[in-house]
């Protein structure tokens, strides 16, 4: 579908620019994009075949001599993805070739290169400074909160492989670039305002943002996040499989495997626990309707049977799981459904950062791929929890994988040192996971596995989708979510 948008507005052009100039802009880019976002990792069309992009929205909002243009476009399966493009005469060489994605051809003869400009510094320091000025350029909005964003900083790209881009401004902020926007209200920027405001809560604080107008061709969008820089030691993820590379080869502090991250995981509950309460504090916490748990109930079952049509290696455990899903029905009918709330959504190790005093949780916008009414829908706290330990089972076995030198479906039961080891990370993985659901009843979370059904069933469900997930883009990992399937099925599940 062809989008007619408003010219840009006279603030919103670099000097001499016509809107001619920019509509050149625009459609060299759109001309030249099909082949280029193949390249880009955060790109979900790459299975299909080229097809021509669509402009939504294009918009100057640095002018100059090099200028940076805001564009939201349509492309691969009917999906939106927003671009910052460069504009200058000649690519600046310390960016690489990899981010240029072509000329265009202006009225006035010039043929300025068009190139990917988050790792511009300077373009992306002038774009902090927009932010911080506020107010409009055609159909966006520059907007901020309290106190007024940082200004006058170079951007530096993040090297993080991300479904969005992130840009630094030394240890003050990151803009966090939407890469599939969606039409709506950000679940982000929500859940970020609400922790901001809580006490006792450490937070990436939402500084400023950019988003298009509400009768803007896109919808009304939320396309880039300001916010706090938050120093770290490092991501969860990466901390995790350290430590359980150490514990898992031996080389534990402590007694191997159970030692090198109980601590950490413990004090990560107590955070994640005190996320969830400020959650419920700031935006409500209810018991379900009737309706809402048979939905809740229904909807595992639908996609346990999605999954086996899409996967014969869970038939065998069809039966168990099926037996899982019977007692969360059980258990729901007796009026034991968990009450529903705003949760984080796609909660993983690499979802929280080590700052010096505590864990914080970053990336609230939910599971990618989904609607925005549906990462807005409130949820059992659990489901947080239960993609948690997930995680942890993840991290285990990753870290063994690197020992080994193979995937894990490629160790060979024959190899004695491979089968000592395996051991050793599923250790660790249940230590970890048991000192992350002590934690959060030590924040005042209810203790996890006092609601084993519950726990179970969403640890199913997640393990199930990591299947399906594995089985589509990594089958040497498929293996990793089988073994918590086939662990789950084999578990004795209490009588109510």
């Amino acid at each position: 579908m062809t989008t007619t948008e408003p010219a840009p507005s006279a603030a919103a052009r670099a000097p001499g620019s016509t809107a001619r100039d920019v509509s050149a802009l625009r459609d060299a880019l759109c001309a030249r994009l099909p082949g280029w976002l193949r390249t880009r990792r955060w790109f979900a069309g790459k299975d299909t075949p080229l097809a021509p992009v669509e402009p939504v929205l294009a918009e100057l909002v640095v002018e100059g001599p090099a200028a940076l243009l805001l564009a939201v476009v349509r492309a691969g399966h009917d999906e939106l993805y927003q671009l910052l493009v460069g504009v200058r005469d000649e690519l600046p060489a310390e960016l690489g070739h990899d981010v240029r994605i072509g000329r265009a051809e202006l009225a006035d003869g010039r043929r300025p290169v068009l190139y990917e400009a988050t790792g511009d510094a300077v373009l992306m320091g002038r774009l902090l400074d927009r932010i911080a000025l506020g107010g409009r350029a055609g159909v966006l909005r520059f907007e901020h909160g309290g106190a007024p964003p940082p200004t006058g900083l170079p951007g530096r790209a993040g090297t993080a492989e991300q479904s969005n881009s992130s840009v630094l401004y030394g240890d003050r902020a990151l803009l966090k670039v939407v890469r599939r926007p969606t039409p709506g209200p950000s679940p982000e920027l929500e859940l970020l305002a609400a922790l901001d405001r809580a006490d006792g809560v450490r937070t990436a604080a939402p500084l400023g943002w950019i988003r298009s107008a509400p009768g803007g061709p896109d919808g009304g969008t939320t396309l880039a996040i300001l916010q706090e820089f938050v120093p770290s030691r490092g991501d969860g993820w990466q901390l995790a499989v350290e430590a359980a590379r150490a514990c898992v080869a031996g080389e534990c502090e402590t007694v191997a495997p159970l030692g090198g991250f109980a601590e950490e995981a413990r004090a990560l509950g107590r955070a994640t626990a005190r996320v969830h309460a400020a959650l419920a504090a700031q935006l409500g916490s209810r018991a379900p309707s009737t309706a809402e748990a048979a939905a809740l109930v229904g909807a595992l079952d639908g996609r346990l049977t999605e999954a086996l049509r899409e996967l014969p290696q869970l038939a065998p455990f069809e039966r168990a799981l099926r037996s899982v899903q019977r007692s969360l029905g059980e258990a729901v009918r007796r009026g034991d459904a968990p009450h529903l709330q705003r949760v984080h959504g796609d909660l993983h190790l690499g979802q929280a950062l080590r700052a010096e005093d505590d864990w914080v949780l970053i990336d609230f916008e939910g599971e990618p791929g989904h609607s925005v009414a549906e990462r807005r829908r409130p949820q059992p706290a659990l489901r947080d929890v239960a993609a948690m330990l997930r995680s942890f089972d993840y991290a285990a076995h990753h870290a063994l994988a690197g020992l080994l030198g193979a995937p894990p479906g490629e160790q060979s039961p024959q190899d004695l040192r491979g089968t000592r080891l395996a051991r050793r990370a599923s250790a660790w993985a249940v230590h970890n996971r048991r000192a992350f659901c002590a934690g959060y009843a030590e924040a005042g979370g209810t203790d996890p596995r006092r609601a084993p059904v519950l726990l179970r069933a969403f640890e199913a469900d997640k393990a199930v989708y990591e299947a399906v997930y594995e089985a589509r883009n990594r089958p040497e990992w498929l293996p990793i979510p089988l073994a918590a399937v086939r662990r789950i099925a084999h578990e004795r599940v209490p009588a109510g």
